[in-house]
């Protein structure tokens, strides 16, 4: 990753950032429908307002593999910090980790992403939290499609009324190992491994 001074983001200009209008363009070119994006956040909460990014981890799928040497995590410098929720995704905040400004993060982010549609598990707070650190850059939300293993699962067992279900449980009924659980890229590969399991049970 390249460090930039993002000092520019706080000077007025009608223009957007060429990164920003980067991703626009490339919702211009057929979506792949082989490929998938399966990515997760640590926060400090679940306040997406309030709360911030710890670090984002994503993995990609493509023909119904997971490719493990297309993946990205990016950590984030802690400008909000809580104490707290240290004991479930282990990122100090001095950590030896090498450490990126929000708006870095973003960009990396959106280069990794594209076009490409979105899995993940609770995912609607994982795009608010994105949504949020792009709203303080003044710019617009992700337009990705995206998917939930949850609400598969839901699908699968023909169940919409059952609460939201925990990945712990999910890794349970469909027998995935739980190697770097709670942590941003070991959480999307797990959901990535739930994902192509569900996408074969429910034939899409």
């Amino acid at each position: 990753y390249i460090i930039m001074n993002w000092d520019w983001f706080k000077t007025f200009s009608k223009e957007n950032p060429k990164f920003w209008e980067n991703y626009l363009s490339s919702f211009e070119t057929p979506l792949n429908d082989e490929k998938y994006i399966v990515f997760d956040c640590e926060t400090t909460g679940l306040n997406p307002e309030t709360d911030r990014i710890l670090s984002i981890g994503a993995v990609s799928i493509k023909n119904n593999q997971v490719i493990v040497s297309d993946f990205m995590e990016i950590f984030l410098q802690q400008e909000v910090y809580n104490s707290n929720s240290v004991e479930y995704h282990g990122i100090l905040k001095d950590g030896k980790e090498e450490k990126f400004v929000e708006a870095e993060a973003v960009i990396q982010f959106l280069k990794f992403a594209k076009n490409v549609t979105l899995v993940g598990h609770r995912i609607n707070f994982d795009i608010e939290m994105i949504n949020e650190a792009l709203s303080r850059l003044s710019l617009g939300t992700l337009k990705n499609q995206y998917m939930d293993i949850g609400l598969m699962h839901q699908k699968l067992i023909d169940d919409t009324s059952l609460e939201s279900i925990s990945l712990d449980e999910l890794c349970k009924i469909y027998k995935v190992k739980k190697n770097g659980r709670h942590t941003a890229s070991g959480d999307a590969y797990i959901t990535a491994i739930l994902f192509l399991k569900l996408k074969k049970k429910l034939s899409i």
